[in-house]
């Protein structure tokens, strides 16, 4: 048994959406340190080529802006990533938004916004870049990967009232499932990350209240981006191939507590 590049990235391609911050940005440090090819999208155009410029310095990283949250938008990003690459080995479908209102008030734009992004966009856009897998595994000699980004709150019930996100997530993590069995006779191993408090803008309360926020932590601290990282590259490297369909909670032991 040879282990000495069991994590290696070596060579490889990733497409990180949502990557400009948080834990995109987290999970395409990672991958760059490991030696792979980063390209990471983001809507906001300026942001996503400011950290491409500065994740640049740790390896070879590109900026491509693009809103995924419609299926024109998902097939313009695997446009401009072609024109860069001929096959993906490495799809993390990361982008989200989160929306919370009372049960009696929660409105249907915060319904549509989140699951057309959380849950729609990571199928469509996988739909769209499986040619470019499927082609990554037969000539890398290796699996291609897709990692969904879910979330706890997928998995056990938080208490804020944020009914489209929660929705969404358990759908994501139930999607990875079925798209793991369908895939996994193209060479495509499917996997998902349920994170629970790493500082984002997402997570405002795991970044501007971590002395709080830790208080209900079993770990007794929010999540590091050596955490994420190191998940997001033990599914997407040779020591991952043989989780298919799973989801991998990182949470510091916050979801058994919940139960």
């Amino acid at each position: 048994m040879d282990t000495r590049n069991l994590f290696s990235l070596q060579g490889r391609t990733a497409l990180i959406t949502g990557g400009s911050r948080g834990i995109g940005r987290m999970i395409a440090e990672g991958f760059l340190a490991q030696g792979a090819r980063v390209y990471i999208s983001a809507r906001k155009a300026e942001a996503c080529d400011q950290t491409a410029k500065e994740l640049s310095a740790f390896g070879h990283c590109v900026s491509l802006p693009a809103d995924v949250s419609t299926v024109e938008g998902a097939k313009g990003l695997v446009d401009a990533y072609a024109k860069h690459e001929k096959t993906l080995d490495i799809l993390v479908n990361n982008a989200g938004a989160a929306w919370g209102a009372p049960y009696d008030e929660f409105p249907e734009s915060g319904w549509d916004k989140v699951v057309d992004l959380n849950l729609k966009a990571p199928f469509f856009l996988t739909q769209a870049l499986t040619p470019m897998l499927r082609s990554a595994a037969a000539t890398g000699g290796h699996l291609a990967k897709v990692i969904n980004i879910a979330s706890i709150d997928g998995v056990s019930v938080n208490p804020q009232e944020t009914y489209s996100y929660a929705a969404s997530k358990a759908g994501l993590i139930h999607m990875t499932r079925r798209m793991a069995l369908r895939l996994a006779r193209d060479g495509i191993a499917v996997s998902a990350i349920a994170p629970g408090a790493f500082a984002s803008s997402m997570n405002k309360d795991a970044r501007d209240h971590a002395e709080e926020v830790k208080q209900r932590i079993p770990a007794g601290r929010i999540g590091t981006p050596e955490d994420m990282a190191g998940a997001a590259i033990y599914l997407a490297s040779r020591a991952g191939d043989y989780v298919m369909g799973s989801t991998l909670i990182v949470d510091g032991g916050v979801t058994h507590a919940r139960g």
